[in-house]
């Protein structure tokens, strides 16, 4: 985008993009004040309003800098950095076999290379957030069948799972310099959803994306500083000026460490994978919040962010018994549970507000139920007192359709605190790995 504002195209004006003009504007197009539509936004979309600090900036170099940009010699500066944007973008697509990050900056990118309204138009009428979830939906597919101890019925689907990971690990690092285009190392790792899409991801890649504070992020370092965010001009997103820490992320390394550890105890980096598990647990409890959640980033929202702090703090050794944040995070989740009914529902406004919130009518979802049972029955709450597992249970087996699936209900999936996401296969994942760890570690132990 900010090639193209930079070059001041202009696209051809066809009776399509009249026709866009009279759809998308509420006055005739040629009367529209655009210094004053510069800060127009939606109330329904504007979820991070510009600061008046951002204003200033942003009407400044609007006044000051772009006449000084416009013309020589400061022209020669913006082609410099057009090139450079351009180099970046042509790496970016090489790099990723021409699939990009996500749908949205191929988007830009395909329309940069071609220069064609129409094109873009065709490409914007429906495009996913990423390019799948192919790779992550297989991974806990796998954990879920595991949870059932179904492994012998299923073995042929275990096995074409086994291959289809290993295939879609990352062979190679980018090529050249890499700190020259941002980017980390990547061999060894796996993306979110395909090998071909090239970015590596920390949910399932160890050491190299590893912060100062032991804490993990999605793709990259944390490279910069959280004030940034004041500088946030998307208005309809937060959490996007840097790469920050999660605890999802955080908690999926530790998990992943321990496991290695476990295979090769004698492995000769034995001390900094101990230190790293250290951290890494240090770094969950330390943002932990006062009612024993935490914040989710990735999905909805407080269920899911608990279920993830709980998952690693147990994985680095952490007990009900020898913890303060285990039992924290037991009584928040307790706390929430929806009576008399049992189970757990919990609404996209959670993530918008940043306040836990239930689903209209105090619904149980059978995502979010499934979270808070996993984070349950890992601390031993079957143990100490099964009830509300028993009413979830009930819940998730109420649930089932015929056919054997599982509802679609409300959207799961979050990032950017104000971007919901669809995954389509949570409903059956989570369900079926919630009932199998129910009927193993409760049903048969009791």
């Amino acid at each position: 985008m900010s090639y193209l504002y930079g070059k001041r195209f202009v696209g051809a004006t066809t009776s399509i993009v009249l026709d866009l003009r009279k759809e998308l504007y509420d006055v005739p197009y040629n009367e529209i004040d655009w210094d004053k539509a510069r800060n127009g936004c939606a109330k329904e979309d504007l979820y991070y309003p510009h600061s008046s600090l951002q204003n200033v900036i942003w009407d400044t170099l609007k006044k000051i800098g772009e006449p000084v940009l416009m013309h020589w010699p400061g022209s020669n500066l913006r082609k410099k950095a057009l090139d450079i944007v351009m180099k970046h973008i042509k790496y970016e697509d090489e790099t990723t076999q021409y699939i990009c990050i996500a749908p949205l900056n191929k988007v830009i990118n395909l329309f940069i290379s071609s220069y064609s309204w129409v094109g873009l138009l065709k490409l914007f009428v429906v495009y996913q957030s990423y390019n799948g979830s192919q790779l992550w939906d297989t991974t806990l597919t796998v954990q879920a069948i595991f949870a059932t101890g179904l492994t012998e019925e299923f073995s042929q689907t275990i096995k074409l799972a086994h291959d289809y990971i290993i295939h879609s690990q990352i062979r190679m690092d980018c090529p050249g310099d890499q700190s020259k285009w941002y980017r980390h190392i990547s061999k060894g790792g796996w993306t979110h959803s395909t090998a071909d899409q090239g970015w590596p991801v920390s949910d399932c890649t160890a050491e190299a994306l590893k912060n100062e504070d032991g804490s993990f992020g999605a793709y990259e370092l944390t490279r910069s500083y959280e004030w940034l965010e004041m500088l946030n001009p998307s208005e309809s997103f937060g959490g996007i000026m840097i790469e920050y820490p999660y605890v999802e992320c955080t908690s999926s390394v530790i998990q992943g460490l321990v496991l290695f550890r476990e295979m090769y105890p004698g492995h000769y980096r034995r001390k900094e994978i101990d230190n790293c598990i250290q951290n890494a647990s240090n770094y969950i409890e330390s943002i932990q919040w006062d009612d024993g959640s935490w914040y989710g980033c990735w999905a909805i929202c407080f269920t899911y962010a608990t279920w993830y702090g709980v998952r690693g703090l147990v994985a680095a050794g952490r007990t009900y018994e020898n913890s303060q944040s285990i039992r924290k995070a037991c009584e928040f989740l307790l706390s929430k549970e929806i009576l008399p009914s049992g189970g757990w529902g919990e609404s996209y406004l959670s993530s918008q507000d940043k306040v836990y919130t239930n689903l209209e009518g105090n619904r149980a979802h059978a995502v979010n139920t499934s979270w808070a049972m996993l984070a349950l029955i890992d601390v031993g709450q079957g143990k100490r007192d099964p009830a509300c597992l028993h009413r979830a249970a009930k819940v998730l087996i109420n649930f089932q359709l015929e056919d054997g699936e599982f509802p679609q209900q409300d959207i799961i999936g979050a990032t950017n605190h104000n971007l919901m996401l669809t995954y389509a296969q949570f409903r059956n994942i989570f369900p079926i790995w919630a009932l199998g760890e129910y009927y193993r570690r409760v049903m048969l132990a009791t």
